[in-house]
Parts: C-alpha cells; structure tokens; sequence
C-alpha cells in the first residue's frame, strides 16, 4: 500500500543568476541558452540574485546597472518573463526572512567547510563579511522559498545544493511534530534534485585559445560581448588567433590546436551540432573559409539578441517594470510558504 502521508511537491524551477555586467559569449553559451532551453519543459523562477552579490563590496550604480543587464539578456535570449517569474531578489523579502531562519537550523560546521567560501575568502577569512560565509543559508531560502524540486547547477555549486538539501532535511527533522500539526504532512520541504543540464560550453578567449573567455582581459578583441552588433562580431572572429593549418577532418585533430578547438566548439554550439559534424562540413578547408562561415553563423544567432538586449538596456524604465511585475508574482508564491514556516516554528502572525 503507498503511504499517502507522502507530501507532494509540484515541479518547479529555480534558477539563480549572478548580476554581472559585460556579458560575453562564454556567459551566453554556458549559461543563458541552458536556462531558455528549461522554459520549454518546466515552471521556472528566474532571480537575480543581487542580495549575493553584495556579500563582496558593489558599486551602487554599477550593480543596478548590473541587474538590468542581467535581465535584458535573458530576455532577449527568449526567457518569456510572462510565461515564466524573471526578478531580482532583493523586491522579494521572503528571501531574506527565510534565510534567517535557516541561519538558526544550519550549523557553523557546514559552513566552514564550504569549499566555495574558502576560495573567495583566501587567506585572510576572519576579514571576509559574514554575509560571504552565511552565503549558502541565503542560496537555500532562495530554493526553498518558492519549495522548488529543481535546481540547475553547474560543478561550483554543487556542494551549496547539498547544503540545501540538509537544511530542508533538518528543518523537517526538527519540526516533523510541528509540521503535522500545522497539516503539513510529513515534509515542508522537498529535497531539491539538481537539475544537469548537459556539458555547458567553455568558451576561450579568441586572442589565446587556452584562456577562458573574460569580461576581464584588456583586449575587447579577446570576447565577443552580448551588445556588439554585426560589424563588430564579424571582425572579432575575422582577427581571431588561428593556427596556419587546414581544419582536421576528426575531432582528435583538435588536440594541441587550442585556437582551432575553440572555434570549431563556438561554431557547434552556436549552431547545435556536435564538433564532428561541424568537421564533417569544413575538414580539409583553411580558416580563409571557415572564418567567413562562422562571422555569418555568429552574426544571425547572436546579432538579435544584441541588438533586442541594447532596445532593453536604453529603456531601464521596462525593465523596472519587468522586475517589479515578477517580484509581485514570485512574492505571492513565497508569502504563503514563509507564511507556513513562520506557524511551524511557532512565530506569531497577523492573519
């Protein structure tokens, strides 16, 4: 017999994005396209995560900037902002009321051994914000505000979405008596899956092949920038680094070709087709050939997000409005869920 005190939860997605400006190739192939690729198949809530964002120190101008920049890309990379929840997180105040919460249900030792905070920490962690430390007690309340069943994460975040899980896992630990008697069943939490969304893309740098692609190198011929239009995305890949050989017929030909491997990759994934196949069509040629294919390939796929991205970034005024429209909707999904924890913790409330 199925126990039927099994709670269920309804598939959702929750997907977090860092406010980043001078958005790039790399941040296209490895992120936005596997994010727009989700909408077809899942409820998903899009948020700017700009309350982490501020665990390292922000210029206030730049990171408001940052966030619509964000926006206007997903956007114009065909997130349907109706269809689906796109804000920013700091509209939403379930967010950082949850994450309290959890501040007082996850324990010291998880976070320290946090390998993220390690790393961004560096030498001197007693200097670090708390906030940077307390990172991945906000991470969860982002996911389990809106009780998501579904995360996509890359390799980074894979120990934060464990941390998620025992977080969800000791809170229904810790109340199970609570939560039944509030009618919650015998889960207020999922145990939120990661959702693997197939090898993200690395993008190098177009002046040095084993260099990623970076918002930061001096040379702005190193990356091909969401807002540059046709003229500049075709010359970018004209003066790109290559190598005097012809292109190999097989993928192993790659190998030691850094230059030659990333622009065979970009043309793969720009067009959905697999290395090989990419080598099928151009094995045997010089770059004098391919070079001119992959401007034209890169000029129609990317030209119109560029070009939808700058329509967006000139009109702050929408983008306001997209945020404020999703933070209301993504609002009445998490009230109702803080709304809960809040009686199952035994706090007091206006009803």
């Amino acid at each position: 017999m199925a126990d039927s005190a099994m709670t269920e939860f309804q598939p959702r997605v929750f997907s977090g994005v860092q406010p980043t400006g001078n958005l790039h190739l790399g941040n296209y192939l490895g992120a936005v396209v596997n994010f727009v690729a989700l909408q077809e198949s899942h409820d998903c809530v899009y948020c700017v995560v700009d309350m982490h964002a501020i665990t390292v120190w922000q210029d206030p101008a730049e990171l408001s900037r940052q966030i619509r920049e964000v926006t206007a890309a997903f956007v114009a990379a065909g997130i349907d902002p109706v269809k689906h929840i796109v804000f920013n997180q700091s509209q939403v105040s379930a967010h950082a009321e949850l994450a309290w919460i959890f501040n007082c249900v996850a324990r010291i030792g998880w976070m320290n051994r946090m390998t993220q905070f390690k790393d961004k920490a560096g030498k001197d962690k007693e200097n670090a914000s708390l906030g940077l430390l307390a990172y991945p007690s906000l991470m969860a309340a982002d996911i389990l505000a809106y009780k998501a069943t579904h995360v996509p994460v890359g390799e980074d975040q894979k120990q934060h979405l464990e941390l998620t899980r025992d977080i969800a896992q000791k809170f229904n630990n810790d109340y199970a008596e609570s939560i039944r008697t509030h009618g919650f069943g015998d889960a207020y939490f999922p145990l939120t899956e990661p959702l693997i969304t197939g090898p993200a893309t690395r993008i190098m740098s177009l002046r040095d092949g084993t260099k990623k692609m970076s918002k930061s190198d001096p040379s702005d011929y190193s990356r091909i920038n969401l807002t540059d239009d046709a003229e500049q995305i075709a010359t970018k890949i004209r003066k790109a680094k290559t190598d005097a050989d012809a292109l190999p017929g097989e993928t192993d030909g790659l190998k030691g070709r850094p230059e030659a491997d990333n622009l065979v990759g970009i043309y793969a994934a720009l067009s959905g087709l697999s290395k090989q196949d990419v080598l099928n069509q151009f094995g045997g040629q010089q770059f004098s050939a391919f070079k001119p294919a992959l401007a034209d390939l890169a000029v129609e796929k990317l030209g119109p997000v560029g070009s939808e991205m700058r329509r967006l970034m000139a009109d702050p005024g929408h983008i306001n409005q997209i945020l404020a429209n999703g933070a209301a909707r993504a609002d009445a999904i998490a009230r109702p869920i803080l709304d809960g924890v809040k009686d199952v913790v035994g706090f007091i409330r206006h009803h």
